[in-house]
């Protein structure tokens, strides 16, 4: 019904950047909240950023200053860019929609590492 997919991980210095998108797709009538997580094997699933219907915005406080979550409506996409990458950064980046349910991509790999 509806499929998201993230895009744009990859392998990055310490101090680097790189720029994340989730295009969701399918059965979407509306705009919805959308928000991204982060997971490293055996910890607990974190919640980085959110971004409202309205364009609010919060981040964990580990990001805070350093991460942007954007959304572009007509695409239906939203993006998590990320500045100063450090190494505890370093996690499987997964998006959310909530429409009825949780729809979840699933995931792209952030490997901060000199």
């Amino acid at each position: 019904q509806v499929q998201l997919m993230e895009s744009g991980g990859g392998l990055v210095q310490p101090g680097g950047s790189l720029r994340l998108s989730c295009a969701a797709s399918g059965r979407i009538f509306g705009i919805y909240t959308m928000a991204w997580y982060r997971q490293v094997p055996e910890k607990e699933r974190e919640l980085v950023a959110r971004i409202t219907t309205t364009g609010n915005t919060n981040y964990a406080d580990s990001v805070k200053g350093r991460f942007t979550i954007s959304r572009d409506d007509a695409k239906n996409t939203v993006y998590l860019q990320m500045n100063n990458l450090k190494p505890e950064d370093t996690a499987v980046y997964c998006c959310k929609m909530y429409i009825g349910m949780d729809y979840w991509g699933k995931g792209t790999l952030v490997t901060v590492s000199p």
